[in-house]
């Protein structure tokens, strides 16, 4: 690229710098492993949350954003980082030291939510989602597929929604205790951590009433044809960056437009709610009111709960922004159209005709053309594992550090041999 100044990254040893990560010790854990094989590791904290994630040698930075990029530039040329590892790569903070950090020739690793849900992660070189380098030519995506695996069919990871929960408190419960010692943080989500727990409270108190209102839906749905539209979070950079909406209120309102203008009129609309939003917003009552304005009230119908995979297997297609529950659905046959950017929008898997069309011709994936898609998305974008279980965190660690050691060795599918001694994260005070 243009104005690259590039790092020489010949020698033996490849130094790892790390950023901010998912809520828990996934990054440490990583970084201890890739040490294991003889790289170094190294890590900036930005956040309370941050430095209790990383118990180990580590600087934090506690200056301005506005001065984050030269001070990022300048850590990079002094340690000889030659690997940017990541989790999203919208956060400012995570943009700007990607910019400099390909300035710099330093390669990037970026990890997100999986593609392909459970059991994957996402690992991709440069950006993620509608970042993401990988291709959506169907004729390049069929040739690639050739000299591929099919997709494994391996047991389930262990899962437990507490542990990601505890993770996350606690490293919010620090981020907000370590305001002091990082004055200029600023997170990346929209609102308050108050707001968020305050609204995870009411979540769990109304949970009863939820599940009751969730088994009235699946029965008043019995029977009937209808599309299904998951909905995701405002606040995710998904809906944010990736999407035509600010909101999903308005993304909501968009596909109720076009359900009362265009769907057949035996047709129903299930719109469920995400299960991690934890906003004040009244979904239900917000549905109805518009469904109730657009005239089609006795065909809308909203669930917070039930089970996707089931419902994505039982609708007639899926409306989606850009949701990884796309993948569902296209997995089991089912046409799936794209409001957003999606890793997975490729003509031949999904409909490209527009919503309005896809109510009463939607386009059905072409099943080889899929399965090919998955083999690439496999081998090139996701590693098995999770974050929801210590044995989830193992199996992410172990294929993590193959993926990053793999990718740029002189011999990739050899990994150097561990060394007897775990030496010590690299202090960069």
């Amino acid at each position: 690229m243009p104005g690259r100044i590039p790092i020489d990254i010949s020698a033996e040893r490849r130094e790892f710098l790390f950023l901010q990560g998912p809520p828990g010790p996934f990054f440490w854990l990583l970084a201890k492993r890739l040490t294991e094989f003889g790289a170094g590791a190294h890590r900036v904290n930005l956040s309370g949350g941050d430095r209790h994630d990383w118990p180990g040698d580590c600087v934090n930075y506690r200056g301005l954003m506005s001065r984050w990029p030269l001070y990022f530039d300048g850590l990079i040329r002094d340690r000889g980082i030659t690997d940017l590892v990541l989790f999203g790569d919208c956060r400012p903070v995570h943009q700007a030291a990607i910019r400099i950090a390909q300035l710099r020739g330093v390669h990037v690793h970026v990890f997100e939510e999986g593609y392909i849900r459970p059991d994957w992660m996402t690992l991709e070189r440069d950006g993620v989602n509608g970042h993401s380098p990988i291709t959506r030519d169907p004729d390049v995506i069929l040739a690639t597929a050739k000299t591929l695996p099919p997709v494994p069919n391996l047991p389930t990871i262990t899962a437990d929604f507490r542990r990601r929960a505890r993770d996350s408190y606690w490293h919010y419960h620090h981020v907000f205790f370590g305001k002091f010692a990082f004055p200029f943080y600023r997170t990346h989500r929209l609102g308050s951590l108050f707001a968020d727990a305050f609204g995870w409270l009411l979540k769990f108190t109304r949970k009863a009433g939820r599940n009751a209102q969730a088994e009235q839906t699946l029965k008043s749905i019995e029977g009937c044809d209808f599309f299904l539209f998951p909905l995701q979070l405002t606040g995710d950079y998904q809906i944010r960056v990736h999407s035509p909406f600010r909101s999903m209120l308005v993304a909501m309102e968009y596909v109720l437009e076009s359900f009362a203008r265009h769907a057949p009129q035996n047709a129903s609309l299930l719109i469920k709610e995400h299960p991690l939003d934890s906003s004040y917003l009244n979904w239900r009552r917000k549905i109805m009111a518009q469904a109730r304005r657009l005239g089609i009230e006795d065909r809308v119908f909203h669930i917070d709960g039930g089970d996707l995979q089931a419902l994505a297997e039982a609708c007639l297609g899926m409306v989606c922004v850009n949701s990884t529950s796309g993948t569902l659905a296209l997995a089991s046959g089912k046409p799936v159209v794209v409001l957003g950017e999606a890793v997975y929008d490729v003509p031949g898997v999904t409909h490209q005709g527009g919503l309005d069309k896809f109510w009463r011709q939607p386009e059905t994936p072409d099943a080889r053309l899929y399965d090919a898609f998955k083999r690439m998305l496999h081998a090139q974008c996701l590693v098995r594992g999770g974050l929801a279980s210590k044995s989830g965190v193992e199996t992410l660690v172990e294929n993590s550090a193959k993926r990053l050691l793999a990718e740029f060795a002189p011999r990739a599918t050899e990994l150097p041999r561990p060394v007897k001694r775990l030496p010590s994260l690299t202090r960069t005070a």
